[in-house]
């Protein structure tokens, strides 16, 4: 059975960036909602409950038709939402630093030039998904996934992602998606980032379920 890691701080850690309430919500509710609904779909094919969540998500053509896009919305979501809460920490301010920032400025001119890079894909996002950086060929790329996809069951590599779903802002930023990304930058643990980054140029996933 797959569990609810835990979060990795207070509910008010990222405030004022992300309020405690949305934090509550957001995990307690939506993420602990997606292990629940995970566990039982499985729970009818006890056989994939004894596999891990990355192999369950790239072999969802082989998922029984009945209970797959139940895995693939709520897999999805336990995988993207357990891959991001390590990923965030109060660091208003905060750059990355080392070979990233130095990858980044090599290929986008500058870290600011990243950030606009990302803003534009994640604002460009029509509804529910997330928006991620991946490395692939030598290269950082920067994607958009609907709703819980995720690269990984295209077996891409990410290792940096942002929660563009409603639920992750609108508590605090309504409407506004422009303004909770600009204040997702002063929660990036890019010290985290930074070690993900390092696993994903060997060609590995850095971070498994």
């Amino acid at each position: 059975m797959f569990t609810l890691p835990p979060l990795p701080y207070a509910y008010d850690a990222l405030e004022p960036y992300i309020d405690a309430k949305t934090m509550d919500v957001h995990y307690n509710g939506h993420h602990g909602g997606y292990v629940k609904n995970l566990n039982a779909a499985l729970e009818k094919y006890p056989e994939w409950l004894e596999k891990d969540l990355v192999t369950i998500l790239q072999s969802l053509d082989q998922i029984p038709e009945d209970i797959r896009t139940t895995v693939r919305n709520n897999g999805g979501g336990h995988y993207n939402h357990a891959f991001w809460w390590p990923m965030l920490r109060k660091n208003p301010g905060g750059r990355p630093s080392g070979r990233l920032l130095a990858d980044i400025e090599a290929q986008f001119g500058s870290f600011e030039n990243f950030q606009e890079e990302f803003k534009k894909v994640a604002m460009a996002r029509f509804g529910s998904g997330w928006t991620w950086a991946l490395y692939e060929d030598g290269r950082i790329v920067i994607v958009s996934t609907p709703n819980q996809d995720n690269p990984v069951m295209e077996r891409r590599i990410p290792f940096f992602g942002l929660d563009v779903w409603e639920h992750a802002y609108y508590l605090k930023h309504q409407n506004r998606r422009d303004l909770y990304i600009a204040d997702f930058w002063n929660v990036v643990d890019w010290e985290e980032v930074g070690r993900r980054y390092e696993i994903a140029r060997s060609g590995k996933l850095p971070f498994t379920l």
